[in-house]
């Protein structure tokens, strides 16, 4: 991290965000959250400063870095892009200079480590309760928690994707704030906001042009086949190489929502299966997720997004059960490619954890490891890590060995953590079958 210009202390935010305060330590006063700071009328910052900026979303003011200043064209007025310390990067965004302030006080060489509401500042954590508040609350590692090479390509992905110019996104009915970084081309990706067509996923800069290619557009419906139906719920399976344009813009709208994801352009060697609402209007993007047709890594499935109006619905764990129920009509194991988003990693502990609960709970006599794996298509190493994190599992001399009693499966089975899933998969309304694969004849 660069050099601090200014150091500010703060204390964290209450619950309720009406009771929350700011103290400055060196001049002993708190501030109320809906109370301004001093402020000089002619302060301005440059990238890099570190400053306090009021959040909307509590109403309390939090020290930020400034990341990039520009000029709004409408009214004149200066903004910044800043990123909050100690919050995910999904947060960053542009803010306009009368949110931002700053104090003659001191920021903390190092950031501390988020706490919880209930966390007293001498309660210890376990590595894995550690781990588990961490994908809970969003907390990212520090550059210092990770190894040399992984730390090398954050720093390098971190720095391309530092500055997210589309703010917003409307498809279908629904105003969308963007967390991330896409790069839309040319003057579309600097756009504030972008209007994108939920049917075949054109995306434009003007509202009257969206409106006017919505009344033209003949889509009502992803391309491709549609291999799962029931009820509302919809499932087609696009392939990439027969509709390049439509992946391609599908990858790119879902990247303001993924902060690591890679592939926007090359989409010929993956197949899409896209899940969709459906009413009298046509079939609504929810979400989707990708796989290679040929993955030398044995993943089942190489990206997945619910978009943001739908997520905590259910379609999420869905579009993994669905991954599964495709391998195991492949007869093969597979697993996600790494690294998994945080929503995407308490996604996966989630549904691993349910369909091994639900097998425990009703099996009797010796099993392994592998038999489970037989019997669900998910890979012996995402078996393992979720037993241990269920503390079923122990190393005895030089292998893992399950250790499960019916109390103990069904202690996690009443929680609600590891509740059933609201959608799962009607395996009689799936309508499909594995590529046959042509061997190739050597001469």
């Amino acid at each position: 991290m660069s050099d601090f210009k200014m150091k500010i202390d703060t204390i964290p935010a209450e619950t309720e965000p009406e009771k929350a305060v700011k103290e400055v330590k060196d001049e002993n006063k708190v501030i109320k959250s809906e109370e301004k700071p001093p402020r000089s009328p002619e302060m301005s910052f440059v990238v890099g400063d570190y400053c306090l900026v009021k959040r909307p979303a509590d109403n309390n003011w939090h020290p930020a870095e400034i990341i990039q200043k520009r000029t709004n064209i409408d009214d004149n007025s200066i903004e910044y892009y800043v990123h909050y310390s100690g919050f995910n990067r999904r947060l960053d965004e542009w803010v306009s200079d009368v949110r931002v302030d700053v104090f003659k006080t001191s920021i903390p060489e190092e950031k501390s480590e988020e706490k919880s509401d209930n966390e007293g500042p001498e309660r210890k954590l376990t590595r894995n309760q550690k781990r588990k508040h961490d994908e809970i609350n969003h907390v990212q590692k520090t550059y210092a928690e990770m190894d040399p090479t992984t730390a090398a390509l954050e720093k390098e992905h971190e720095a391309i994707t530092k500055v997210k110019y589309v703010d917003k996104i409307q498809i279908g009915k629904y105003e969308i704030d963007a967390w991330y970084f896409s790069p839309f081309p040319d003057d579309y990706g600097k756009q504030n906001k972008l209007w994108i067509c939920e049917y075949c996923l054109k995306y434009m800069k003007y509202e009257h042009t969206f409106c006017d290619h919505m009344t033209k557009c003949t889509f009502r419906q992803p391309p491709g086949k549609e291999i799962y139906r029931k009820g509302t719920i919809s499932v087609y399976e696009v392939d990439g190489k027969d509709h390049k344009i439509y992946c391609q813009n599908l990858c790119l709208t879902a990247k303001l929502f993924l902060d690591h994801k890679t592939l926007y352009f090359d989409v010929e060697p993956f197949v899409f299966n896209i899940l969709t609402e459906v009413d009298r209007d046509g079939a609504h993007l929810v979400g989707y997720f990708s796989k290679e047709k040929e993955s030398p890594d044995g993943n089942n499935l190489a990206c997945i997004l619910t978009l943001p109006p739908y997520q905590r619905k259910g379609y999420g764990k869905f579009l993994i059960a669905f991954s599964y129920e495709l391998s195991k009509l492949e007869a093969a194991v597979g697993s996600p490619e790494k690294p998994l988003s945080d929503l995407g990693k308490l996604s996966y502990r989630s549904y691993w954890s349910w369909v091994l609960l639900d097998i425990l709970r009703n099996l009797r006599g010796a099993f392994s490891i592998k038999d489970l794996s037989t019997m669900t298509s998910i890979t012996q190493e995402d078996i393992i890590s979720t037993l241990q994190s269920l503390n079923m599992i122990k190393y005895w001399k030089g292998q893992h060995v399950i250790c499960v009693t019916p109390k103990l499966v069904e202690e996690h089975v009443k929680s609600a953590q590891y509740r059933k899933p609201v959608l799962t998969v009607d395996t009689s309304c799936l309508r499909w079958a594995p590529t046959k694969k042509v061997k190739k004849i050597k001469h």
